[in-house]
């Protein structure tokens, strides 16, 4: 696993929220287009207490979900349990616990902020369950193979 950068995309809180989406479209598209991803990993909706944080995150979910989509890109989608099982190997693990991990897994130094430390999580929960479906279908014969897939 090598780390080739970590950042967030910014929007200011002063813009309206489709400008905020735009904004969030055009900067996943450059990194897209810059990086060109195999897949596309993203954590799962969650209950959020506050209804119109939940709204504003799947719109913003659903910008990553079309800019992946535009591009033919693979999307895995995983909960905040799982990503944090992969990462920390406890799915209760806190913000701090999985920061540190992503520093520790990554050779980095420093504290990452938090929303690029989630969406390294979650990118390294992507390549854990890859690596081990991988190991798993090279290991059965090839009829059964051909029968998981």
């Amino acid at each position: 696993m090598v780390h080739l950068a970590h950042g967030t995309i910014g929007s200011s809180a002063s813009h309206d929220q489709g400008s905020r989406l735009v904004r969030i479209h055009h900067g996943l598209q450059d990194v897209i287009a810059h990086y060109e991803p195999q897949g596309i990993s993203l954590e799962k909706v969650f209950f959020a207490r506050n209804p119109q944080s939940a709204l504003k995150l799947g719109q913003a979910r659903g910008v990553a979900l079309l800019a992946a989509a535009e591009k033919r890109i693979a999307i895995h989608e995983y909960s905040s349990a799982e990503i944090k099982l992969a990462v920390v190997g406890y799915g209760q693990a806190t913000k701090e616990q999985v920061q540190k991990m992503i520093a520790s897994l990554l050779h980095l130094s420093g504290k990452i902020p938090g929303d690029a430390a989630d969406a390294l999580a979650a990118a390294i929960c992507y390549l854990h369950q890859s690596d081990f479906h991988a190991r798993i279908m090279g290991a059965l014969p090839a009829a059964g193979r051909e029968l998981r897939r």
